[in-house]
């Protein structure tokens, strides 16, 4: 049949990203205590197109994105792009997924088990032998605000909030152990099942473990850069304020030159 896609195009503009978005899809990942963890992702799949072409095969973002669903590890990811960019005869690739991660859980005292959900995302790009790749992991935490607590006779105020982790990926490392190094940095850790005695125990730890949504930042900071792995990373965090109408929000990037950004 006709290939409408690889005739020509006169208008001599080439584009940067063509492809697909939001496309939903059953994926497997890489899970340390289970070797494979079954999620499902959105992903988006892009090339470039050069100006000769009057457009690009959107079936073959699917078609090569199927056969690597199996195992979307993260050296996996990278080169899937660089077979996207081989069959499409594009200069570049790019790719995102976001995907739930999933963690068994142990209420602290208690020990009962339940399920914890990790908002995960792969970014990556090839292009002209160049191979970028990030790792985001977002980690739902509680603080107590530390002046809350000073200026109170009783209590303190607390919140709900999520730090997220970006790392462009050096050595290997498991979503595990970041999400392990997150909570240990927040007031508390935030659970799925608790029962009384958890809850009294949660309480009391978050309310002798204040932190600012700053210290947060910089404790999460200080203890990702102590790791010596990663390239480039930023860490951020958003408080969902319990007495305010509106969020507490901070960011720190490392930049591989010791600025902070």
């Amino acid at each position: 049949m006709i290939d409408v896609q690889s005739s020509p195009d006169t208008r001599n503009i080439p584009l940067t990203k063509v492809g697909v978005k939001g496309l939903e899809y059953p994926i497997r990942v890489l899970d340390r205590a289970n070797r494979v963890q079954h999620t499902s992702c959105t992903a988006d799949l892009f090339a470039d197109l050069p100006h000769h072409f009057k457009g690009t095969h959107m079936s073959r973002f699917v078609e090569i994105f199927h056969r690597y669903r199996e195992d979307l590890s993260m050296p996996r990811f990278l080169a899937m792009l660089g077979e996207i960019s081989g069959e499409l005869e594009a200069e570049s690739a790019y790719g995102e997924i976001a995907f739930p991660y999933f963690l068994e859980k142990k209420a602290p005292v208690s020990g009962l088990p339940g399920m914890m959900s990790y908002r995960c995302r792969y970014q990556g790009r090839v292009k002209r032998g160049e191979r970028r790749f990030t790792v985001s992991v977002s980690v739902p935490v509680t603080t107590v605000c530390p002046c809350s607590r000073a200026i109170s006779d009783r209590g303190a105020h607390n919140q709900r909030g999520v730090v997220t982790v970006e790392l462009e990926l050096g050595p290997f490392f498991w979503i595990e152990d970041m999400v392990d190094l997150v909570e240990k940095s927040a007031s508390s850790p935030v659970y799925s099942m608790l029962k009384r005695e958890d809850e009294k125990y949660i309480t009391e730890t978050a309310y002798d473990n204040p932190k600012f949504v700053e210290d947060l930042v910089r404790d999460v900071y200080i203890k990702i850069e102590a790791l010596k792995s990663f390239p480039r990373f930023s860490v951020e965090a958003e408080n969902y304020e319990s007495i305010h109408n509106h969020s507490a929000y901070a960011l720190a990037c490392f930049t591989g030159d010791k600025n902070h950004e």
